[in-house]
């Protein structure tokens, strides 16, 4: 599968993509008339990417994590970072939570005017 083909049938961006390669962590892909060529484990790999994406990693933390994959015995490393994430995370639904109570609190005081 081409990178443009890859980009289409699962809504990688192409800069992602472009990114992945630059990292030289493709595993199989191969370049073929130009065109990369990617296997089953580079898409498992990309979803990887995509999901560390989606949980709100930076393209720096993305690289560290994906390297770490590469190095046996790095769990605890992983772990760290997705607790990091998650701590992240937390701390923004709370404060989300918070923002939400403001809200109902001045929308009260309205309506108690009537």
């Amino acid at each position: 599968m081409t990178m443009q083909e890859a980009s289409d049938r699962y809504q990688i961006p192409i800069h992602i993509l472009q990114k992945y390669e630059s990292w030289g962590l493709c595993g199989a892909v191969k370049k073929v008339m130009g065109d990369w060529q990617y296997d089953d484990s580079d898409l498992e790999r990309l979803s990887l990417i995509m999901t560390l994406h989606d949980v709100g990693f930076t393209i720096e933390e993305v690289e560290t994590y994906m390297r770490l994959l590469e190095i046996p015995e790095s769990e605890q490393a992983r772990l760290r970072m997705l607790g990091r994430r998650r701590d992240a995370a937390l701390d923004e639904l709370h404060f989300r939570e918070r923002q939400l109570q403001r809200l109902d609190y001045l929308r009260n005081e309205i309506q108690k005017q009537k």
